[in-house]
């Protein structure tokens, strides 16, 4: 493992939001477990069964996104997996993703998701984040909350990286943290756990139970919602080495709210 003896707790307003920071592993040996830290599970989807439940998950977003479209062919439960698909089929690319707005929200707690990354080298990306209602309507993200992304996978950056990432204020104005990057030997394949604990006044970021990060800027203040997705880039050069079909399996999708 990389590991620093840092803790990031305060970022600077940055130009260019897709700009990444150096990875680094670990900030500790610990393992950190929800339930030994006084959470308990309040919502969950182990995704049995042969089809999306529709009363924790709607497909996100149908339509064009990005170089591709978004549609529920992509989207398939089976094997006790949630599977959202990258595919290209007569010319035509398709995405995935899955969200619960509208069917459930929520402020602070642990959330977290056993998932197993993409294998494409290059183009298209799995991503587990949440995101807010309101984040285009103003710029301070405890009034209009914050997109948090608590893993991105972009094997362009290495097979043992996974990202991080905080933006808020969408429009001509947006701000982000940048991406953080955690190194983690093995986390491309196989299935890890990737975890978020979001707190009033800080993000920290888990991966496997590891602490990798804690952020201190753009912290949201209201209630947000969850999404699982199969990214693509902005244009069709960029996903030259797209393995298709590719897919982002999911085990399952977790959250915990601190006991009382």
């Amino acid at each position: 493992m990389r590991k620093l003896p840092i803790v990031f707790v305060a970022l600077l307003y940055v130009l260019g939001v897709r700009a990444q920071r150096p990875e680094h592993g670990p900030i500790s040996d610990k393992k950190y477990i929800p339930e030994e830290m006084g959470y308990k599970m309040v919502w969950n989807d182990e995704f049995e069964g042969t089809q999306l439940d529709t009363t924790k998950w709607r497909v996100r977003g149908v339509g064009a996104r990005a170089v591709a479209y978004v549609s529920p062919r992509a989207v398939k439960v089976e094997d006790g997996l949630l599977k959202l698909f990258a595919l290209h089929e007569n010319d035509t690319l398709f995405g995935s993703a899955v969200g619960t707005q509208g069917l459930f929200m929520s402020k602070y707690g642990w959330y977290e998701c056993r998932a197993q990354v993409q294998k494409s080298p290059g183009g298209v990306w799995a991503a587990f984040w949440i995101q807010s209602t309101e984040i285009a309507k103003g710029e301070d993200p405890a009034k209009f909350g914050a997109e948090i992304d608590i893993l991105e996978c972009f094997r362009k950056l290495g097979n043992d990286i996974v990202s991080h990432n905080v933006h808020w204020a969408y429009g001509p104005n947006q701000q982000s943290t940048r991406g953080f990057q955690s190194y983690l030997k093995g986390v491309g394949e196989g299935f890890h756990t990737f975890a978020l604990e979001w707190l009033p006044d800080k993000y920290i970021f888990y991966v496997d139970g590891l602490k990798f990060y804690e952020i201190t800027r753009g912290i949201s203040q209201i209630e947000e919602y969850l999404i699982l997705s199969m990214e693509y880039p902005n244009n069709r050069e960029e996903i030259a080495k797209s393995i298709f079909p590719d897919v982002f399996l999911v085990d399952w999708v977790r959250v915990y709210q601190i006991s009382k």
